[in-house]
């Protein structure tokens, strides 16, 4: 079926001519269809979407004009529109203003950042008293995030070694913090 026999069953779809609707739906339902299929995701949901769509095409082919336009793109776009619709009525109404009063606020008290900080300042104080090069090597693999291999090319040591330094540095750091 052409374009413009589609549009004469449009014509005459606007007339109230059910042959022609019938001629209409059994050419064009099934790239309707695809069209609600592919927006709402779901067969049954798509299934009566269509049901909807040419319930709107019967009601509204008066409204159909002979033009530049493709009447595969009018029937196409009412597919579209009413399926993103369908969509949109889905999503939850906008919630309750005085409902926001029961979120919680995840911003930390001022007393936890105080505690926080507090703490921060003690685990540098804790990583200050391994010694210069060995506080450079803990801060370098759990601040910088560099490997063993770095960080023992950085300090001209082996592999081993610094594996040890950073072991011993750790239960050092966690000895000093329980003081």
């Amino acid at each position: 079926m052409n374009r413009d026999d589609i549009s004469r069953l449009i014509l005459r779809t606007s007339m109230q001519d059910r042959a022609a609707f019938d001629l209409l739906y059994r050419h064009t339902s099934g790239k309707l269809f695809g069209i609600c299929l592919g927006i709402l995701g779901h067969r049954c949901e798509a299934e009566e979407a269509l049901q909807e769509v040419y319930v709107k095409i019967w009601s509204k082919a008066d409204r159909f004009v002979i033009s530049e336009l493709s009447p595969i793109s009018w029937l196409a776009a009412i597919a579209r529109n009413h399926a993103i619709d369908r969509v949109r009525s889905r999503r939850p109404a906008t919630a309750d203003l005085a409902a926001a009063d029961d979120v919680a606020d995840p911003t930390p008290l001022a007393e936890a950042l105080l505690i926080a900080a507090d703490d921060t300042k003690r685990v540098h104080r804790c990583i200050d008293a391994l010694g210069r090069e060995k506080a450079e090597a803990v801060r370098g693999a759990y601040i910088e995030g560099l490997s063993y291999a770095q960080l023992a090319a950085r300090h001209d040591v082996p592999i081993n070694t610094m594996r040890t330094w950073l072991r011993r540095g750790l239960v050092n750091i966690r000895a000093n913090f329980g003081e």
